[in-house]
């Protein structure tokens, strides 16, 4: 071994020029590495002076500006892990964290105080909607009904409802949990939902004849599924059947399976149950799936199948196969040069890189970035590694809020979010990655309150900043565009310069999630946030509304303000 670096070290003496370039060689290398493993930006708060009027309120401290530095490092990331469910009638939920001991609560006014705390702790996941009346003949919440007389859970309700893609769920009796799309009864009284949950002590689940129900905030971006198929609702039969859904088979032993099956080899993403005969096809302007019917028409049982429901020939039973929607998915540059340079501004953990993949599908050109991130370009995202200046790509993603950075744009898609909702959601990224979770020790470590702290102050001053700065700023609340995605992107793609072509914004309605969406259904057990910080976050809200209504927009959405 000394003999051969011996050999080495003359060899490289009589000829230098060799060795110097295998050592740039060896560096080139080992940068490239580097580069490819992604760039991400990270905040930091500069102290420059504050223009008259920005981050000022009564009793809030002074914002501060911040800026995002063009740094580098590693994003983690985490793979994306399908969750499948089986039949509606096996409960697939797993149980939630044991909970603290509960007191002994021997009163009916004291469970009801004690169901009222624990509704406030199931926020970030569902919103109590209130105690209502319950008939065994005429449901109040007429989808699926499961029952556990020994483990149920307010969370267990809520994540078996969810994951089916209703709209409600609702407890009775302390231990029967029924799901469905609309509330059809009276209201009762809230000390008559005093049961205890047979699963937790600490929680109510309604009483006798009576529903405690919660309207679910991941309803509408979680899917009912049935084995791989998604459930999309039950639709009246559109008026030109058989050119809306073109393809069709009557199966006289009908069942959801052979249905999705059928749809499934023809290679249609749609999959519509009519009673005895299956229809398969696209969405389309004569068959939008906008319009959505009560599930009870549709409630005829299938001939092959005794506890599934097949439709009726007025009603259809829709259902989303696996089979791709390609009509939005090609993308590519712009053929020529932009003449303008389009924002697409948020602030982190605002729903930025999920806006990016709606535009992406909505009109076909790949959008650019501020910053590099590896991990998204390796998704997809082949704006990515162009420079935001190039002028190859739609719109540009980017989370400064300076004054020179603003006006670089010359026009900009602001995209606001409920500041609860991104703290969590950008805390999440930062110790997690783009789909995956903090631990729950950063939760209930430092590192919380401090994030808090200083990106707080940022989610006022961004918005504040670019509504003072944006040239021609076009507002889009994150909310709006879950609830009525349709519409919203019709606006960004307006904005951008596209004439919107129908049929492809209804494909991206059913491409819609990407590959950037963590799982709704892993939520906390607990409010992250304290008291005071609530106080100041109530603040930058006001804040914020009072400079939209200056605007004549919209102000913020009401549940931005907690119950």
């Amino acid at each position: 071994m000394a003999k051969l670096l011996v050999k080495l070290q003359r060899y490289f003496r009589r000829k230098p020029v060799r060795f110097f370039t295998l050592l740039a060689l060896y560096l080139a290398a080992g940068s490239l590495v580097f580069l490819h493993s992604g760039f991400a930006g990270e905040p930091t708060v500069t102290g420059s002076q504050h223009g008259p009027g920005a981050g000022e309120g009564p009793g809030l401290p002074y914002l501060g500006v911040m800026q995002l530095s063009r740094g580098f490092k590693v994003a983690a990331t985490m793979p994306e892990g399908g969750r499948r469910h089986g039949p509606w009638f096996k409960s697939t939920s797993k149980e939630p964290a044991e909970r603290g001991k509960a007191g002994d609560y021997g009163s009916t006014q004291s469970r009801v105080l004690r169901g009222r705390s624990g509704r406030e702790k199931e926020e970030d996941r569902a919103r109590y909607v209130g105690c209502y009346m319950d008939n065994t003949r005429r449901r109040t919440l007429r989808g699926v009904s499961f029952f556990d007389y020994k483990k149920m859970t307010v969370f267990r309700c809520q994540d078996n409802c969810a994951e089916r893609g209703y709209l409600y769920a609702g407890l009775e009796f302390g231990a029967e949990c029924y799901c469905g799309h609309k509330v059809q009864a009276s209201n009762a009284s809230e000390s008559e939902c005093n049961m205890e949950c047979k699963g937790e002590r600490s929680n109510t689940c309604g009483g006798v004849n009576r529903l405690s129900i919660y309207r679910l905030e991941l309803a509408q971006e979680s899917a009912r599924r049935y084995g791989s198929a998604i459930f999309r609702g039950c639709f009246r039969r559109p008026d030109n059947v058989s050119i809306a859904l073109p393809v069709s088979q009557l199966m006289l032993n009908m069942s959801v399976d052979k249905c999705v099956d059928f749809c499934t080899e023809k290679e249609y993403p749609l999959s519509a149950l009519a009673g005895t005969a299956c229809r398969c096809g696209f969405p389309t302007t004569l068959f939008t799936l906008h319009e959505r019917e009560d599930e009870q028409l549709c409630a005829q049982k299938c001939a092959g199948e005794e506890f599934e429901s097949c439709g009726t020939a007025e009603y259809l039973l829709v259902y989303q196969t696996q089979v791709q929607d390609n009509r939005c998915m090609d993308r590519r540059f712009l053929p020529t040069r932009a003449k303008q340079l389009v924002a697409l501004a948020s602030f982190p953990g605002a729903g930025n890189t999920w806006a990016r993949h709606l535009i992406e599908l909505a009109t076909g050109f790949y959008t650019g970035s501020y910053y590099f991130d590896g991990s998204l370009y390796n998704k997809g995202f082949k704006g990515e590694r162009d420079h935001w200046r190039s002028g190859r790509t739609i719109c540009i993603k980017t989370h400064e809020s300076g004054q020179k950075e603003i006006e670089s744009f010359d026009s900009a898609i602001l995209l606001i979010r409920n500041p609860y909702k991104a703290l969590m959601a950008e805390f999440n990224r930062k110790y997690g990655g783009h789909i995956g979770f903090a631990a729950h020790a950063h939760w209930k470590g430092k590192e919380w309150p401090e994030f808090v702290a200083n990106y707080a102050p940022w989610w006022a001053t961004h918005t504040l900043d670019w509504l003072r700065y944006g040239k021609k700023v076009l507002v889009v609340h994150f909310e709006d565009l879950k609830r009525d995605l349709f519409v919203q992107l019709q606006r960004m793609v307006g904005l951008l310069g596209i004439t919107a072509c129908e049929d492809r914004l209804l494909c991206v309605e059913g491409q819609k999630d990407g590959n950037f969406k963590r799982s709704g259904l892993r939520k906390l057990e607990y409010d992250p946030y304290t008291p005071e910080m609530r106080k100041m976050i109530s603040g930058y809200i006001k804040m914020v509304d009072t400079a939209l209504k200056l605007r004549n927009l919209s102000g913020v959405p009401d549940d931005y303000y907690p119950r």
